[in-house]
């Protein structure tokens, strides 16, 4: 038991959140700040402020990471009510990125990956200690270099992990466990929604929820239809972190993380039903199961947010945001949408 499922599960699960942290932190010190000024800059309309986050998101690899920045620049005075709506639907968007390079089936390609990602910032860093200072200058590269590979490594280390978590397959249908899943997959797909919503806010992070999820659905431990439910309650839970990061902020940075709680829970109610035409969809486009949670999650994100979008321009937000400029006696640049 503690062999073939426990350890694989834990181990694999330590070293995803692992290396997703670590792929996280080295593009945000690479990008991040930049990331911070283009977002400031992009967000006039929910539509330019959607693609800039969703871009933005892709790159730091983390929509919990948009949101907490989001409402720390809300808190600040420095967007408004208006501009953060866009931002939350490219967020979620966005972080679809990952599942979708996981659905490519390249975790065996994960220690070599590692070891060459690990190589190369080695030489990076040697190389900018060890060269005299005048060519360092001529050599820019060097530190962006450094956090690329790091940010290799992370990836590197999330297939790893990936590789892991599927190891439990036969296992876990030796035990009846795989039957007793399907039992309660066609009984309900809502204890599923349940499950991941619950799974994703334990750990802070629905990719870890759905990239555990892809696995047990390629090795045959989990029906798709149950995994797609996993997913779109994952999507719910991912508002945990926000909500959290909001305590203790003002009004706006709180309207901030009930909107995100908001939208992805209508976006959950709505499609929850659709888990079957979802399916049908994400199984149209390949015939791998694992890749279908991934297509699944990307057809999830882009419908919800872009049935979204067209509220996020009603005025009702202007005017929320006029109305706490004057309770605040601040005036925040730019609200116009």
């Amino acid at each position: 038991m503690f062999q073939d499922i426990l350890f694989p599960v834990t181990f694999g699960l330590a070293l995803f959140l692992f290396g997703m942290k670590v792929m996280e932190a080295s593009l945000h010190a690479w990008a991040g700040p930049k990331l911070i000024g283009f977002l400031h800059r992009t967000t006039r309309t929910p539509w330019t402020g959607l693609l800039s986050s969703t871009l933005i998101t892709a790159v730091l690899q983390s929509s919990t990471a948009v949101t907490v920045m989001t409402i720390g620049l809300v808190n600040a005075r420095l967007l408004s009510y208006a501009r953060t709506l866009g931002i939350i639907l490219g967020g979620n968007i966005g972080t679809c990125l990952t599942t979708e390079l996981l659905a490519l089936n390249i975790a065996k390609l994960g220690v070599p990956m590692l070891i060459v990602s690990l190589g190369m910032w080695a030489a990076a860093v040697l190389g900018g200690e060890m060269l005299p200072g005048y060519i360092q200058r001529r050599l820019p590269w060097l530190q962006p270099l450094q956090f690329g590979a790091l940010a290799m490594a992370g990836f590197s280390l999330v297939m790893i992990a990936i590789r892991f978590m599927q190891s439990i397959g036969p296992a876990l249908e030796e035990r009846g466990v795989i039957s007793w899943l399907l039992e309660h997959a066609t009984g309900s797909l809502l204890w599923g929604a349940f499950a991941g919503a619950v799974l994703t806010a334990i750990i802070h992070s629905s990719a870890a929820v759905v990239a555990m999820t892809m696995g047990l659905a390629a090795s045959g431990a989990l029906p798709v239809e149950f995994g797609i439910a996993m997913v779109i309650g994952s999507n719910v839970g991912t508002c945990v972190t926000a909500v959290i990061a909001a305590i203790g902020g003002n009004r706006s940075g709180r309207f901030v993380a009930w909107s995100h709680v908001t939208l992805n829970v209508l976006g959950a109610a709505l499609f929850l039903p659709l888990v079957p035409l979802l399916q049908g969809m994400a199984a149209s486009l390949t015939g791998d199961l694992s890749a279908q949670i991934a297509h699944t999650q990307t057809i999830f994100n882009v419908a919800c947010s872009l049935l979204a979008l067209p509220f996020c321009y009603l005025p009702i937000w202007s005017r929320l945001d006029r109305s706490d400029d004057h309770l605040s006696g601040r005036i925040l640049p730019n609200t116009k949408v």
